[in-house]
């Protein structure tokens, strides 16, 4: 099963802001940079979506007919939420950085709550043919650590460790493994 992951454009936040389950808005050029780019390489495949708008609004304009999974969302920060990175405190951090897995950042999500969803989603998703999914860096990240059938806390740790380097409006092909899922 072949897969087509969209990193939504970039958000209107200012550098050094954490935003992950923020709906941030995007700037229309920015918008209708991404769709020009990425437009022209995908197939014909079913569109998902996280509900997010950075995500949502592009889906939209890739297809009239887009199906929304709030799984598909990138991890909830809680109280770190549109605050900038600097200004959380470096105990916070560190305290997250201790404990990757069960670590609630600001109160919000764990790393394993998110892996957790987002390996439902990919399962939802390996029941087509192929699929484009619109979502986010840390949902891509993860995708690709699950795509191979690895366990999930240890996809989930390989996600968190694994360098932000994925671009706004990046496109990543991602192939599930025959047997996908088979195994629990």
């Amino acid at each position: 099963m072949a897969l087509i992951l969209i990193r939504h454009p970039r958000p209107l936040v200012a550098d050094g802001t954490c935003y992950g389950g923020s709906d941030v808005p995007v700037a229309a050029d920015e918008l209708a940079r991404v769709v020009q780019a990425v437009q022209p390489v995908l197939p014909a495949a079913p569109v998902f979506s996280s509900p997010l708008q950075r995500c949502a609004l592009l889906a939209r304009r890739l297809s009239d007919d887009v199906t929304f999974d709030a799984d598909l969302a990138e991890m909830n920060f809680g109280s770190w939420e549109q605050r900038a990175w600097d200004d959380i405190a470096r105990a916070d951090v560190d305290a997250w950085a201790a404990d990757l897995l069960h670590y609630r950042p600001g109160g919000g999500e764990t790393v394993l709550e998110v892996a957790v969803r987002v390996r439902r989603a990919l399962m939802a998703l390996s029941s087509h043919g192929s699929a484009i999914v619109v979502c986010h860096a840390g949902t891509i990240r993860l995708m690709t650590a699950l795509a191979t059938g690895t366990a999930l806390e240890q996809a989930a740790l390989a996600a968190a460790a694994t360098p932000h380097r994925i671009a706004y409006g990046a496109v990543v092909p991602l192939t599930l493994e025959r047997g996908f899922g088979e195994a629990g």
